[in-house]
Parts: C-alpha cells; structure tokens; sequence
C-alpha cells in the first residue's frame, strides 16, 4: 500500500473590508442576491456572484421548490446563466454569501458537492482556474484560488 497525501491551500481574511477590491465589490452583489432568494424550506439564503473577464457580473441565489430535486443552489444559477449569456467569456472570481433566516451565520460556507462539480465543470472547460471566496452573512471570508482545493480528485470528462 501507499500513502497518497492530498493537500489544500485556502486563505482566510478577517472581514469583508480586508478583501481586495474586485473581490469585496464582487461580494456585495452576492449578499445582494442572497436577499432576494426563494428558500421558504430550508430557511437558507445564499447568493452568489461572478465576475467574467468582459467585466460582466453576474448573479445567482437559491430557488427552491416543494419538490426539493427541482430547486437549484446560487452557485448553479450563477454559473450556468453566466454559460448561456456568456458562453466565451472566463469565470475570473466567485462570490458566495450563505445566511439562515433563523440564526446569524459567521463562519465561511463554501459551496456543496453539486455546485462544486458544476465549477469544477468550468475551469476544465476554460482551462482556468476560479478565485472563491465564501462567507456567512457576516465575519471571516475564505478564499480558494481555484476549485481543484475544494474538490480534489474531482470527477471530469477524463474518466469518461
């Protein structure tokens, strides 16, 4: 047998105000697009924000639905919309805010499983990484320079 070590690097910033400035702006418009989302099941907001290299944003929130399969998560939303108004332009950064509307969240909330095989889907097709940074409604934000340290062995067109 041997031992394969994976590791990841994410940075940590104290508060918004300590982002650079394309990656605070950037987080403005997802807590914005966090308040607008449809999430009357799980009482979770999140928005999400993308910055394209034509200097178009784009925005994403959660949208649920009775039948839980048929929501779609911020990230998705965002992703995907920026793919089919933008389909040649580069995901440069992300932006994620992630609130309840039953307690005050503090800690970073970084995307789930399916958002990240939908991102990990768009720095293989770009052949460039993302920059995320994610955050609760309030404190710490982290930041992954690209998926590959959220999602390492990631599943790709490879193995197909």
């Amino acid at each position: 047998m041997k031992e394969i070590k994976i590791e990841s690097t994410l940075y940590l910033y104290e508060n918004l105000e300590a982002l650079p400035k394309k990656a605070f702006l950037l987080m403005q418009e997802a807590i914005k697009a966090r308040k607008k989302a449809y999430a009357p099941y799980s009482n979770f907001n999140v928005g999400a924000a993308i910055l394209l290299d034509n200097d178009e944003i784009v925005t994403g929130n959660n949208q649920e639905n009775a039948s839980y399969p048929s929501g779609l998560c911020a990230e998705r939303t965002a992703v995907y919309y920026a793919g089919s108004q933008f389909p040649n332009a580069k995901i440069l950064l992300m932006a994620i805010s992630a609130g309840s509307q039953k307690s005050q969240t503090t800690k970073p909330i970084p995307p789930c499983g399916a958002c990240r095989q939908s991102i990990a889907e768009y720095e293989i097709k770009q052949e460039a990484s993302i920059e995320i940074y994610f955050m609760g409604e309030i404190g710490q934000v982290m930041k992954s320079n690209s998926l590959s340290d959220l999602l390492p062995l990631g599943f790709d067109k490879s193995v197909l």
